[in-house]
């Protein structure tokens, strides 16, 4: 009896002992819980809490102050033009890359316009991005599968993310297609589902090739195994997207709307030859503003989206001060650029304005947010989110920037009439690219873009967010 009662007591004891929170050397202890407990405001602030609770932060927060009419006027703006809407996608680069060369187009001919298809080179870049995954599996066959560099491609083995380099790479080696020739798909303005799919044939089809290339198959049947498989996913791009157009009929429409020019018969590349009128690639330098990193020198990201089918995608790290004056240069010559930002903090989505004072969450929440630029790089805080097209900047009577404009790709009732205005000190903080045309780069600049590059991974924090 006795026996019982202490074997009965000892599986109690350990059955709660059992049942009572592991804590470990650095877990939130019951001391140090009333310690976090003690510092929290008094009942006053009970008010604040009900508020937050049943409303949105941003409403909240949002700078009662700041909210009157913010000035949109522009010493100097390059023409207006159409503004799209990238839909439930991420192909902002394309359609900040298209704004450029549209825009480009009708500063030569002075009365034509274009609209280019999103849809046909789209299809070529979910090409080339499987070919990048298939490929690069291939090449990295012999490492872990838990290596990260292996990693790396079945993770997201394709995205519809990009940058300046991808549209040059892609126009210059697939040329280009008028909108109303290959209109945009349901699956090309929304991606998520399409993607999806073929991203669990990249990576069945991934397992595939690792095994061909361990078992040593020979070269000639991985590469004609990858041909195969690159031909489903061909059929599901024709599919989802439309099969590219290979010759078509068109007239150029002058801004009016009205047919300007006779119907000419062309083909994606006579067509991008003609209305681009050059080689893209070549013809630009993408500047990068990274604090982190010494300025004026030229880096590169390893298995950047067209390693295999283009180019990876290069850049020079400069201050601010000297990728506004290029900027500047650029825009009082009437064009416009690519540009990259970390397009949610501090904007004002309705009325289409981006400062820094737009919203006070430090007030609110009794505490403050002091990291810089790099600090915020560094630890996946911030980073270039969304391509736009740089379109005006205003300038006080020295000629320093105020304020700048962007067209957006979010509809042309988003935001100031499809656009975002930004202050000078908001641009500083949260601009990341801007691709600008050698003609515009000063001496120096152009010299020290051809150094030999620094070679990044491609899970630097600065690249985890897809444009």
């Amino acid at each position: 009896m006795k026996k019982t009662f202490i074997l009965g007591a000892f599986m109690a004891m350990s059955m709660l002992a059992a049942a009572q929170p592991q804590i470990k050397n650095g877990g939130i202890s019951p001391q140090m819980l009333q310690e976090i407990q003690k510092t929290q405001p008094s009942s006053a602030n009970k008010a604040l809490a009900n508020a937050i609770a049943g409303n949105s932060i941003d409403n909240l927060a949002k700078n009662f102050k700041n909210q009157g009419a913010f000035d949109t006027n522009f010493s100097v703006e390059t023409p207006k033009q159409s503004i799209h809407d990238q839909k439930s996608s991420g192909r902002c680069w394309m359609f900040t890359g298209f704004n450029v060369l549209r825009s480009d187009f009708a500063l030569r001919t002075d009365s034509l316009v274009v609209e280019f298809s999103h849809a046909y080179l789209f299809f070529w870049d979910q090409l080339e991005k499987a070919n990048l995954m298939l490929q690069g599996v291939i090449d990295n066959a012999k490492l872990s599968i838990e290596d990260p560099k292996v990693q790396f491609f079945f993770k997201h083995p394709i995205n519809d993310g990009g940058t300046f380099c991808g549209v040059s790479d892609l126009v210059d080696k697939y040329g280009l297609v008028p909108m109303s020739i290959q209109p945009e798909t349901f699956s090309a303005e929304n991606t998520s589902k399409m993607q999806s799919l073929i991203s669990s044939k990249l990576r069945e089809y991934g397992l595939e090739l690792r095994n061909m290339v361990n078992k040593k198959a020979k070269a000639a049947n991985i590469m004609k195994r990858k041909t195969e498989m690159l031909a489903t996913v061909y059929n599901m791009l024709s599919l989802t997207l439309g099969e590219p157009v290979k010759e078509f009929n068109y007239a150029f429409a002058n801004k009016k709307g009205q047919t300007a020019t006779p119907v000419k018969r062309y083909t994606p590349k006579s067509f991008a030859q003609e209305v681009v009128g050059r080689q893209l690639n070549g013809t630009f330098i993408m500047a990068m503003n990274d604090p982190r990193r010494p300025y004026y020198k030229t880096y590169e990201v390893e298995y950047d989206r067209h390693t295999y089918d283009g180019h990876n995608w290069k850049y020079i790290n400069l201050p601010m001060e000297d990728i506004a004056k290029m900027a500047i240069a650029t825009l009082k010559d009437g064009r416009k650029m690519y540009s990259s930002y970390d397009v949610g903090k501090q904007l004002d989505r309705k009325r289409g304005y981006s400062a820094l004072d737009n919203f006070d969450y430090a007030t609110l929440f009794n505490t403050t947010f002091p990291m810089n630029k790099a600090d915020r790089i560094a630890t996946f805080d911030s980073g270039s989110t969304h391509a736009m097209t740089l379109t005006a900047v205003d300038l006080d009577a020295q000629g320093n920037p105020i304020k700048w404009k962007v067209e957006n790709s979010w509809g042309a009732s988003n935001g100031h009439n499809g656009c975002i205005i930004m202050t000078n000190e908001w641009f500083n903080e949260y601009s990341f690219r801007l691709v600008v045309d050698k003609k515009y780069v000063p001496e120096d600049i152009l010299k020290a873009e051809q150094q030999k590059p620094i070679m990044l991974t491609a899970d630097d924090p600065l690249f985890q967010y897809d444009e």
